[in-house]
């Protein structure tokens, strides 16, 4: 056997040779892993939103070869060069097809690009873009693309809302400016409804920080307000049993305070009357909030607080709808959950989390009129003086002014108003008939003067049936247009018995069946 040579440490000669080939593919190896891992990034980092829209357009016009070198450098991430082709295809070509997709794909360019100072100019982009070009269907993208700009932007519901609150303004823009874009108005309304969900925390947040201070009025205001503009919430029930509590609070500060005595009042006392109108308020509006919540969120958690409440109230517990119940599942179903690592990003993360928000039902377009803390406090105040809340009128006396006439005796305090008509559509005399006046025909039973009669007169067919000595006949019955036949009589019944399995009430297996189960054990942890 031959003998293999070695070196002065003993090795074999071979073995170093494979152990350098060994190590050398290694590296190779973990370099072209390294390299795809590049390129995959790379990949991944590229603009997938530039696509070329007239790519299918086969034309080798000038303005044509501008604008695909353009959406070619858009799609690397060169977005100075592919601005600049579009303004050279602008400027060089005004009356181009292609202008109107130039100027949207400047706009497209500074969204791609991203940052506060991009996004910024994208916006003032698109909105030119939708005052010189109303009327295509692309303005609809536009203005989608100028609402997604402050989505972007958007904060968690305890810091600044500005940019929430101008997301909501433009998606209600592209809802009511362009309906006849389905597909835009159904992602708008998609994006609405998170948007609202965060607008909403915060109010309930903010109503939740003055009900802890018992500054219940100003809770009140920010809690009404919720249940009114934002019924999607996905803690409305909360919302609505906080309300209650705030009316509660109230209640045991009137009874707190002392009962004022004629003989010795003191500081700060209420009526015994007072006292009482108040405390039937307050009973009244918690018993509406908290049956609200069975009513119209009837699978939702403080369902059955709410319940307990209305009974230590002593006020009547109502029973929610079938219709309810079914509403209320399809929004409770439709959250979706926020999982562990959404919980842990949403630390770090500067956007707010939106799971919660419902996927079903129709956002509110239009805000309703806000209540206002002084508002609250003022109704308080009528309440106990005992006035309802219309008793607002106020009565206006004009006096003349200036000195009296030469022979006008001078006003006295005493003297009665003059009559005067202030209606200057008014009859001069009243009293003086009007000869073109309408006045009814005499009856049968009046005599008529002595005359020859009027050949023009209208007389009836039964008195000249009985003038000519018939006997009168009775009209037959007029034909029934309104009579419902068999088959609509069908159709109909089960109409009305739909929408009287609809209107009826709940019972109190299926609203326990339709609430969510709550998870138990490993799987609060772990709810994979």
């Amino acid at each position: 056997m031959p003998q293999v040579p070695q070196n002065d440490f003993g090795f074999s000669r071979c073995g170093i040779r494979e152990t350098l080939s060994r190590g050398l593919m290694s590296r190779r190896i973990s370099f072209i892993a390294a390299l795809s891992v590049l390129l995959m990034i790379t990949a991944a980092c590229t603009n997938k939103k530039s696509v070329n829209p007239l790519a299918n357009v086969g034309s080798k016009q000038p303005d044509k070869v501008l604008f695909d070198k353009s959406m070619d450098a858009m799609r690397h991430n060169r977005f100075d060069v592919a601005r600049m082709t579009l303004q050279t295809l602008i400027n060089t070509y005004p009356d181009s097809e292609f202008i109107a997709r130039a100027k949207l794909a400047v706009g497209d360019s500074w969204y791609a690009e991203g940052g506060t100072a991009s996004l910024a100019q994208a916006e003032q982009e698109y909105r030119d873009f939708e005052t010189f070009f109303p009327n295509m269907p692309e303005a609809a993208e536009a203005q989608l693309k100028i609402a997604n700009i402050q989505y972007q932007q958007m904060e968690k519901a305890d810091r600044d809302y500005t940019h929430a609150k101008r997301a909501e303004d433009e998606y209600r823009n592209l809802i009511m400016q362009y309906p006849d874009n389905p597909k835009l108005v159904k992602e708008g309304k998609e994006r609405l409804l998170e948007v609202q969900e965060v607008l909403a925390d915060r109010e309930f947040n903010i109503g939740k920080f003055y009900y802890l201070r018992l500054s219940y009025p100003a809770s009140i205001a920010r809690l009404k307000t919720l249940a009114e503009k934002y019924p999607l919430y996905s803690r409305a029930d909360e919302a609505l049993y906080l309300l209650g509590q705030n009316y509660e609070g109230q209640i045991a500060q009137v009874r707190a305070k002392p009962t004022c005595v004629k003989t010795s009042p003191k500081p700060g006392c209420v009526g015994e009357q007072t006292k009482a109108n108040l405390i039937e308020e307050f009973n009244k509006e918690a018993a509406a909030a908290y049956s609200k919540i069975i009513t119209r969120y009837p699978v939702m958690d403080r369902g059955d607080d709410a319940k307990k409440r209305l009974a230590a109230l002593h006020q009547p517990i109502p029973r929610p709808t079938k219709a309810a119940v079914a509403q209320n599942r399809r929004e409770e179903e439709s959250r979706r959950e926020a999982s562990t690592m959404d919980r842990l990003m949403g630390v770090v993360k500067k956007g707010p989390d939106v799971a919660q928000a419902s996927k079903v039902g129709d956002p509110t377009l239009v805000d309703p009129t806000p209540v206002a803390a002084n508002q609250v406090s003022g109704e308080t105040v009528r309440r106990a003086l005992g006035l309802s809340t219309g008793d607002r009128d106020v009565s206006v006396e004009t006096i003349k002014s200036g000195p009296p006439a030469a022979n006008e005796p001078a006003p006295r305090s005493d003297a009665p108003p003059a009559a005067t008509n202030s209606d200057p559509f008014a009859r001069a005399t009243p009293n003086t008939p009007d000869p073109n006046e309408l006045k009814p025909s005499a009856n049968a039973s009046e005599v008529k003067p002595a005359g020859p009669p009027d050949p023009n007169e209208l007389t009836p067919a039964a008195d000249t049936q009985a003038g000519n000595g018939g006997s009168t006949q009775p009209l037959p019955p007029p034909v029934q247009v309104n009579e419902i036949h068999q088959g609509q009589a069908s159709s109909s019944s089960a109409d009305t018995a739909s929408a009287s399995s609809s209107s009826s009430l709940a019972s109190d297996q299926e609203v326990s069946s339709s609430k969510k189960k709550k998870k138990k054990g490993i799987k609060k942890v772990m709810s994979f």
